[in-house]
């Protein structure tokens, strides 16, 4: 289910970002994305080891969880950008 989430989120992003392709700020504040594609490692890396070491995969499990609640700010600078280039009527 986790896996899901953050192939959805990985989707969402890319959708954004095609969405947008007129806006080179957008993509720059997004970057590479490496959050999400390192949860979506994680996930998958989780879920091959609770074959192998069950306590292993809940350690991964958490550790991603634990990246997520470092709060990405990528897309609140962009929206503060884009509402300070539009107070100065550009």
């Amino acid at each position: 289910m986790l896996l899901l989430a953050a192939l959805a989120y990985l989707l969402l992003v890319r959708a954004l970002m095609a969405a947008n392709r007129t806006e080179p700020a957008l993509r720059e504040a997004i970057g590479r994305d490496r959050k999400g594609l390192v949860s979506l490692a994680g996930y998958a890396l989780g879920i091959g080891l609770a074959f192998v070491r069950p306590v292993a995969a809940d350690a991964m499990f958490a550790v991603v969880a634990l990246v997520w609640l470092a709060p990405d700010r990528r897309v609140e600078r962009y929206v503060a950008t884009r509402e300070d280039r539009r107070r100065r009527g550009r």
